[in-house]
């Protein structure tokens, strides 16, 4: 009987395709009670729970013994009629005729995550069920985010593929730096030392002229220590890179790409959302509004106004932008930062030099940057310019540097934060809610 490749799923007998008929259901104890005449379990797979009626005097003393001591997260497999019952959750309840336990669970070593670790952790993650992620991927709450978490991830697919970009990946172990030295991971490498990547980046400018319009989805590290809701050391990144375009045009595919992924979510896990207490109004109104555009001058004068004590050509942390996006009903995009606060890839404002065209895009809710891009600088004269103003060694770039002495060309490019907007959109207290094993400063088990 456990032979055989699993044909049914419970999201099918709940949606109403097998009523009054015969199934086969493979999955896991959720829940079971009953007395030594009748038991009840309540079968989870993939798709959903059913509850299942098991009767003694149907199964006969062994199977219905086996049953009756199957444990929560024990495997089993259920054969029976569907029988439309509106007081079942689901609307749909298996009348069992046969059963069999696949993979016990033994009594001594009871599955650990109890409704008392839940309810202790309060919708929280404590220490325990972060030590026991591998197990605690099973839970309602943690199956539903990774849902949405693939959801996302295809979202980004199609958007970039159904406007004839190009997949292109780019090496992990990489030799310079992109956002600073101070947070790198560096790896031995054969008696040499090497970095892990922050960024896809300037190996897509280098395929850029090859390519014209590429994208990647690949992870990215930060040696960064912060303990905030949002960082982890190892995470997810969807980067862009597009030929001949300026920073207005990369904003609207930054634009595209968020709402592209918010109507996705809509047509796809509505009802993950609302079990998660999502209003769909909110993720609407990301999918179908405008995103203003707002300049970091008067970003800062808004801060100031609330009191907020920040100076002209500081980047703006994460407790700035909380408190920016307090009150954003929709993302808005923060454009031209002073040229002091970003890195020499940034292409000077040549109507303003005090400025870079650049651009985030920060997140309603206090959620805060969920996408950083803009312009290169493209040509050789200015790469040169910038990296010796900032006291960058130009060697570990000249590969870099070659992208413009051969034929350089106007460019842009984004990188969005996929576990970031996953927590945004899915309303997660942490950005380890919707990763499964999360990495930060502190953790690296399981």
């Amino acid at each position: 009987m456990g032979e055989s490749m699993k044909t049914t799923w419970i999201g099918d007998v709940q949606s109403g395709q097998h009523d009054n008929k015969e199934v086969e259901l493979k999955g896991w104890v959720k829940r079971s009670r009953g007395s030594n005449k009748i038991r009840f379990i309540v079968l989870r797979d993939s798709t959903g729970t059913i509850q299942c009626v098991a009767k003694r005097d149907v199964l006969g003393d062994e199977s219905f013994e086996q049953i009756k001591s199957a444990l929560i997260e024990s495997s089993i497999i259920l054969k029976g009629t569907v029988n439309v019952d509106e007081r079942s959750e689901g609307g749909h309840e298996l009348v069992v005729n046969s059963a069999e336990v696949i993979g016990p669970v033994n009594p001594e070593t009871p599955f650990p995550i109890t409704e008392s670790a839940m309810a202790a952790a309060d919708g929280g993650e404590t220490e325990f069920l972060l030590d026991n992620r591998h197990l605690y991927l099973r839970t309602s709450r943690m199956t539903t985010m990774l849902k949405i978490r693939s959801s996302v991830f295809g979202a980004i697919h199609s958007y970039f593929r159904d406007r004839d970009f190009l997949e292109y990946q780019a090496p992990n172990f990489v030799a310079g730096a992109v956002e600073g030295g101070s947070t790198l991971f560096e790896v031995p490498y054969f008696g040499r030392k090497a970095y892990l990547t922050q960024s896809w980046q300037l190996y897509a400018e280098a395929a850029m002229p090859a390519l014209e319009r590429l994208y990647t989805i690949a992870p990215s590290f930060r040696a960064e220590k912060s303990r905030t809701r949002r960082h982890l050391t190892e995470f997810w990144h969807a980067e862009m890179e597009m030929a001949w375009a300026t920073n207005d045009e990369i904003m609207n595919h930054g634009e595209g790409v968020v709402r592209h992924i918010s109507s996705t979510l809509l047509d796809e896990r509505s009802d993950e959302l609302e079990t998660l207490g999502r209003d769909l109004d909110l993720i609407s109104r990301f999918a179908d509004s405008p995103y203003p555009r707002i300049r970091y001058d008067e970003a800062v004068e808004t801060l100031q106004g609330l009191g907020v004590e920040i100076e002209w050509g500081q980047d703006l942390d994460y407790s700035k932008e909380k408190i920016l996006t307090q009150d954003f009903d929709v993302p808005h995009f923060l454009t031209h930062y002073p040229k002091i606060a970003k890195p020499f890839y940034h292409r000077v404002d040549p109507d303003d030099e005090k400025y870079v065209l650049c651009h985030d895009l920060l997140a309603p809710e206090g959620y805060g940057e969920i996408i950083g891009g803009g312009e290169r600088t493209w040509s050789e004269e200015e790469i040169l310019a910038r990296i010796d103003e900032e006291g960058t060694p130009r060697e570990p770039y000249q590969f870099y540097i070659d992208t413009r002495t051969y034929g350089g060309v106007p460019h842009g490019g984004f990188g969005l934060g996929v576990d970031r907007v996953c927590s945004w959109l899915s309303g997660a207290d942490h950005i380890r809610e919707v990763i499964p094993f999360p990495r930060d400063s502190r953790r690296v088990t399981p």
